[in-house]
């Protein structure tokens, strides 16, 4: 009997600006999620699937891309809030 061992699978898909960029992008979620994850230090989940603690400025950074196209797919009335 042998054993196989099958490659590691990634539950989110590849960002196309690569590995770590999360970070250097404002992101798109529930505008009261947002407010209540500052004030209790609980991660929320943006549009792309990055799970973070607002603590920054979003207005200092350019909107994360995923966010933006996902974001735009949304029916009217749907909408998230920046991060």
């Amino acid at each position: 009997m042998s054993t196989k061992i099958l490659p590691e699978s990634e539950v989110r898909p590849k960002l196309s600006h690569g590995d770590g960029d999360h970070e250097r992008f404002s992101h798109y979620a529930d505008k009261n999620k947002i407010t209540e994850s500052m004030v209790t230090g609980t991660p929320i989940r943006a549009l792309c699937g990055k799970v973070w603690v607002p603590s920054r400025d979003p207005k200092k950074y350019p909107v994360c891309p995923e966010c933006k196209e996902i974001y735009g797919g949304l029916p009217k009335g749907e909408s998230g809030g920046d991060g």
